[in-house]
Formats: structure tokens, sequence, C-alpha cells
């Protein structure tokens, strides 16, 4: 009787470990959108070694000298149809208007080396990308961890840019976490999402996918195909997006095109980089913070680009969260066009 239950017991240990190692090592699929082909894109073969996905839309006007790059969030961020019709206005008003897809994330190359995936690569490939450009200045329109791309590109490039307009930035680096305990005004009437990050992270993540990241943090290498998890970025940037607007009614359903293994990994390097903020607070840059009244970000890290910028205006963007132009698209291109005429 000993005996047979021991069998049973060393049967169950079997079928547990090889469940569980199922679990870790086969493949999963993940029922979501996949990024579709579009007519307008081009590409840049950079001399960093990123092949770059982007769109230009032509000024309709007198063109003003300094052309528009959208940096867009992530990383490892992409651009959408959605994103291209949302700043048709300002090429009407005469600036040309880059959007391109961040090494790594949509029809961006994928680097088979996923330790070059860091916040220096990304600001190395801003840099080429305005050389291909070949304006004297740029102006950037950046988003979350846009914003952050582009401190480190202005803290390099200081005379490169005219005008910077941050909506939802995300955190200066290094990050400087006692920012997040600082209180907000009660005249600002700031609030947070219903729905938080963390909440999307845990409805989310499986056994395999925490496996999977964790391998590439420790190791350095994909233990996933780019395809299995960039599907698995869409389906947990779907539940990310409840987090970035005030009302959960009007979450945007994710498309296809994040680039998973940038993500992680460029937010692994961001402990290594240069404080760009002695730089930054010499600069007399003009710049715009945009901030929805329901932002994911915390006050703090938004109110020190207030102190790191002397040059600088501050909006907030009643009933909208992180995503500004989800919720109050016309009020979003609005303070962008207002603040261009200038």
């Amino acid at each position: 009787m000993k005996q047979t239950i021991r069998k049973s017991i060393k049967y169950l240990l079997i079928i547990g470990l090889a469940i569980f190692l199922f679990a870790l090592f086969y493949p999963r699929t993940y029922d979501v959108p996949h990024i579709k082909p579009r007519k307008e894109t081009h590409f840049w073969d950079l001399s960093t070694g990123s092949r770059i996905a982007y769109t230009l839309i032509p000024a309709k006007k007198k063109k003003s000298p300094f052309p528009i790059i959208f940096l867009q969030g992530g990383p490892g961020g992409f651009y959408t149809n959605a994103t291209i019709e949302r700043f048709k206005p300002l090429a009407e008003m005469g600036f040309d208007v880059y959007l391109y897809d961040q090494v790594g994330g949509g029809y961006s190359e994928r680097l088979e080396n996923i330790e070059e995936y860091t916040a220096e690569r990304h600001k190395k490939d801003l840099e080429e990308i305005v050389k291909k450009i070949g304006a004297g200045k740029v102006i950037f329109v950046a988003q979350s961890w846009g914003a952050i791309l582009a401190t480190f590109y202005i803290a390099d490039n200081p005379k490169s840019v005219e005008k910077v307009i941050f909506t939802g930035p995300g955190p200066i680096q290094p990050m400087q976490n006692e920012l997040s305990t600082l209180k907000p005004p009660d005249s600002l009437h700031l609030r947070e999402p219903y729905f938080s990050n963390a909440k999307a992270n845990k409805s989310t993540k499986n056994l395999r996918s925490k496996f999977i990241q964790k391998w590439a943090l420790v190791f350095g290498s994909k233990l996933a195909k780019d395809a299995e998890v960039d599907d698995f970025q869409t389906l947990l940037n779907g539940k990310l997006n409840k987090s970035t607007v005030c009302d959960t009614s009007l979450n945007v359903t994710a498309e296809g095109g994040g680039g998973y293994y940038s993500q992680i990994m460029i937010i692994k390097s961001l402990n290594t980089v240069k404080d760009p903020r002695p730089v930054l607070k010499a600069s007399n840059i003009p710049i715009l913070v945009m901030k929805g009244q329901c932002d994911n970000q915390k006050w703090g890290f938004t109110n020190e680009y207030l102190q790191v910028f002397k040059n600088h205006q501050l909006v907030i963007i009643p009933k909208a969260g992180h995503s500004i132009s989800v919720e109050q698209p016309d009020m979003y291109m609005k303070t962008i066009i207002d603040f261009l005429s200038k």
C-alpha cells in the first residue's frame, strides 16, 4: 500500500513538473490585432544600424524652417493611422511633421541582440534622424517616454531644438523616487485614474511571460521570438490603455506594433543613464507641459519639468488622462497650435 502511494506521488510530481515546464517553454499565442501595412511608410537606414520606419506629413502652405518630430510613448512605441490624422492640422499650419517607429517597435527593425536596446541607442537614433531631416532646429511633440527621450537629446544637442511640447511626460531620469510623494496644489484639481498600470500587469502577465522577461533582463537574450512577445505586448497595451484615460469607456483598443524587448530593455538601461538635469537647467528652450487631469504620472515627476526648464508653460487638460488626445482631441490640438503660434 505504501509503495503504491509513493508511486502515485512520484507520478503526480512528474506530471506537475511536465505541466510547469510546458507552461514555461511552450510558445504561446494571443488573440490580438496585428500591425497593418501603410502605403505612406518610408524607411531610414541610420548609421547606428537601425532601420527606422517613418511617415512625413508635408507642410501644406509656406513651410516653417522648424519641422516637428513626434516622439511616441513606450519605449518601443509606434505610430498609428490615428496618429497621422491627429497631426495633420500642424501640416496645415506650415510644419513638416515626422512620425517614426522607434527601433524594435512598429515597422522598424527588431534587433537580434536585445542588449542593444538602450536609452542611449534611442537618443543616437534620434540624432541621426534629425540629421537626415536636415533642419538646423526641430520642434518635439513628446509623449510620455518620448518626453524622457527628448531630455536626453536636448542635454547633448541643446542648440538643435526650437521648442518642445511635453504631453503626459514621464519622469526625468535617473528618476528621483521621492518626487512621487509630492502632493499637487488643490487648485489644479488633479485626481488618480480609475484604473492603474499595476492592475493591468497583474491581470495580463502569465508564468511564461514572467519567465521570458526575467530571462531577458538577467541573460540579455531572447527566450521567445519577437512575434510572440510583441503579441503579448499588444495584449498588455490593451489593459494599460485603461489607465491612460479618465473615463474607461473611452479606452482605445490596442493595435499591433508594440516592441516588447525594446520596452523592457530600455527601461532597464535607465538605471545607468547620465543625468541630463545640469544641461537642461541652463536651457532657455520654450517648453509647454500638458497634463491630463487624471494623468497616471505622479505630479512630482511632472512638476520637475517646471523646475528644470525655466522657460515653461503648464496647461492642465480637464477630463483627460495620460493620453490627452484620446479624450480631449480638440483641446489637445488647440493647446499645441496656440503654443506654436507664439
